[in-house]
């Protein structure tokens, strides 16, 4: 008899997770669809006189994928760049406002959108607002706007150079763990993390990176109409607070949104102006993902690269604070 009732438990427990994982599925699946269906962008107000925002959040990356955990905020170059070029297009819209608040991000991706940029300033006037942070690939994109607004506290500029990865072989050794790898190619494992850099290697790559430092100095240099050795010279990597970059000349006003507004105006030569933002409509997904969003970046970190493999180091260097 108490064996028949176990066993009658047990099926009563099993329908019931049975019931549960159905449930969660089918919610699931509803949440997949209505994201889908509403994952399109946000087309402009049709009218006279509009000024556009374009935000630039979080990290800056080709896909809008991001390499750090707890699914942080990211921003997709190719969506922003065809926010850019859809702004061009529209003779309604009189002026762009640039609404930076991000660390940078791949060097590919930022280049792509400063690119975007400097195309659209020949049409119509743009501003870079930088909120919060507009740091390395952020500050690169501020530079090929017009003007730049940036809050006094805020993070900006962090013009500089870095690279690092794990490296694990004080711990391979400790446990006695050996490393082989085969390959075609002298340099094909540089930058593996179970094997230290030869002198040689290291010598490579620090080449490299200086490249990427000397390509973001002069276009910042020509950008802000500023000399290539005084950018350089404060091109330490450090991040400058808004009012130590706008006593430097990276920065033409200390404000916000309000100043950002009136002096597209003033770039426009209008008065008034309908305010319309581009932005990605939200899901049910973005709602998860703040969950366990992570909000810490590291501080002056300048160009920067998780180098794991040298395929990490030719496709994803980045551009950090």
């Amino acid at each position: 008899m108490r064996r028949h009732m176990q066993k009658g438990m047990e099926k009563v427990r099993q329908s019931k997770w049975g019931t549960v994982i159905t449930v969660l599925l089918g919610l699931w699946l509803v949440a997949f669809a209505i994201s889908y269906v509403m994952s399109g962008s946000a087309a402009p107000v049709l009218g006279d006189g509009k000024i556009v925002l374009i935000p630039i959040y979080g990290v800056i990356t080709g896909d809008g994928s991001s390499s750090l955990p707890f699914g942080a905020e990211t921003s997709n170059s190719a969506q922003i760049v065809e926010y850019i070029n859809q702004a061009g297009k529209d003779d309604n819209i009189k002026g762009v406002i640039l609404e930076i608040n991000s660390p940078g991000g791949t060097v590919v991706a930022s280049k792509e959108i400063a690119d975007a940029v400097k195309v659209l300033k020949s049409k119509k006037p743009v501003v870079a607002w930088i909120r919060e942070v507009g740091a390395s690939g952020g500050y690169w994109i501020a530079s090929a706007s017009n003007k730049i607004v940036a809050d006094s506290m805020s993070i900006t500029g962090s013009i500089g150079v870095t690279s690092s990865y794990l490296e694990y072989t004080g711990l391979m050794d400790e446990y006695g763990i050996g490393y082989e790898q085969l390959i075609a190619g002298k340099y094909k494992d540089v930058g593996s993390p179970f094997r230290e850099l030869k002198v040689e290697e290291r010598n490579i790559l620090q080449g490299k990176l200086a490249m990427i430092q000397a390509h973001f100095v002069n276009a910042v240099a020509e950008n802000r109409g500023l000399d290539k050795d005084y950018v350089m010279g404060i091109s330490t990597g450090m991040f400058y607070l808004g009012q130590e970059a706008y006593n430097y000349g990276l920065v033409d006003y200390l404000g916000g949104k309000d100043l950002a507004i009136n002096v597209t105006k003033e770039l426009a030569g209008i008065e008034d102006a309908k305010i319309v933002k581009f932005e990605k409509k939200k899901t049910i997904f973005d709602a998860f993902s703040k969950l366990s969003a992570s909000a810490f970046y590291y501080m002056g970190r300048g160009i920067g690269a998780e180098i794991g493999s040298q395929a990490t180091v030719s496709s994803n260097l980045e551009l950090m604070a």
